[in-house]
């Protein structure tokens, strides 16, 4: 009679137990893990992460401008009367489903508001990263490939800062996942609540109807895109009635228009120190610029060959954009991290769905930046 030694008995059970970890769950402890470490930091005080200016709100300010989440916070707290602690309110208001969501699972009670904000980010984040998993082991990919997604330093930094980007592209990834498997119209209420959320989202949406289009559907892809489109146009104009401005621009306050010149934004203004300089260009260049630029060449490569997906159309659209960044967006790190987020999502789904492994080996690269985005983070 053969007997099993413990210690091999030990190592199967391990191993068996490592099958059943799945990549959401690691951005769980991550996300769950950074958000209790920076609550211990500042005497479990959730206000942490709200990071006022105390020029929009002098009696809560701790620094002179405060970062973007701020805005959602004040929103959350009162949505009718928020304008006053804005820098630019229709563009702040725009995004509104992030704050407003946070006010009813609070039922609008303050204390409890800013907890809610962390909360929403955590599980977005958890929720897009499961999303991502189901995306690439539909098309026979690894499900490890999420991490990208999930620990990527720039939704990692909008957690820390309660900004509207987790919960924007885990709609997205929710609705490309419908889309994907053919469920059409399921998908258009997430990319709908998407674009209330963050507005650059629409880009996924744009390429969604470009895929119907090129499948020759066009009325189905003009009712949808009309569907998707419809909510945020009418509180656009909502905005517009309300604050008498419309909501769509380049940023908040000081920040610069989106360009003509291709990568003017990032080497058309001058620079008083040029070493200072160089160095933020290779961080630019490595983590943004060149992807972006790899990511067109490869999708309009893959048009010209006749591959119409959904992949290349999301990478399209992601990547057409960056030659023309605003200054406020390129030279700025926090917000360059924040835009190329739907490039790292953009490159995940192109690699899975277009079934591109150098896609997704690439993207795991993104990674590399959680220990710059540690360091980043810590500024705040």
């Amino acid at each position: 009679m053969i007997q099993h030694k413990p210690e091999a008995s030990m190592l199967k059970r391990f191993l068996i137990s490592l099958k059943t970890i799945q990549p959401w769950m690691m951005i769980l402890l991550l996300a769950g893990g950074y958000s209790i470490f920076t609550l211990i930091q500042h005497d479990w005080d959730p206000m942490a992460f709200v990071v006022i200016g105390k020029q929009f709100d002098p009696n809560q300010g701790i620094t002179e401008m405060g970062y973007d989440g701020q805005f959602a916070y004040q929103i959350a707290k009162d949505p009718a009367n928020a304008a006053p602690y804005l820098d630019e309110p229709a563009y702040r208001y725009q995004r509104i489903l992030y704050p407003i969501l946070a006010h009813l699972l609070a039922i609008g009670n303050i204390e409890v508001i800013p907890w809610m904000l962390i909360l929403i980010n955590i599980v977005s984040l958890v929720l897009g990263t499961l999303a991502t998993e189901k995306i690439l082991q539909n098309h026979g990919h690894s499900r490890w490939y999420a991490l990208a997604y999930g620990a990527f330093a720039g939704l990692l930094l909008s957690l820390r800062l309660n900004l509207t980007e987790p919960l924007a592209f885990a709609l997205v990834q929710w609705g490309i996942l419908f889309f994907d498997r053919g469920y059409l119209w399921r998908s258009l209420p997430f990319f709908a609540l998407a674009a209330l959320t963050r507005e650059l989202t629409l880009f996924f949406a744009a390429a969604c109807v470009f895929t119907l289009w090129a499948d020759k559907r066009y009325r189905r892809g003009l009712v949808w895109g009309l569907g998707v489109g419809f909510p945020f146009g009418l509180w656009q104009i909502f905005l517009r009635l309300w604050l008498g401005e419309w909501g769509v621009n380049s940023g908040g306050a000081r920040a610069s228009s989106f360009e003509l010149i291709p990568f003017r934004g990032w080497w058309g203004y001058p620079h008083t120190e040029p070493s200072i300089f160089f160095l933020l260009s290779i961080f630019i260049l490595l983590v943004a610029l060149i992807p972006a630029m790899a990511g067109l060449i490869v999708s309009l490569n893959a048009l010209w060959k006749g591959h119409h997906n959904l992949g290349v159309w999301t990478l399209l659209f992601n990547a057409i954009i960056f030659p023309f960044l605003p200054t406020s967006n390129v030279l700025n790190l926090p917000g360059l991290l924040r835009i190329t987020i739907g490039l790292v999502v953009a490159v995940l789904n192109y690699g899975a769905i277009h079934s591109s492994r150098r896609a997704l080996l690439y993207s795991q690269l993104w990674l590399v930046l959680l220990i710059f985005g540690e360091g980043l983070i810590a500024i705040y």
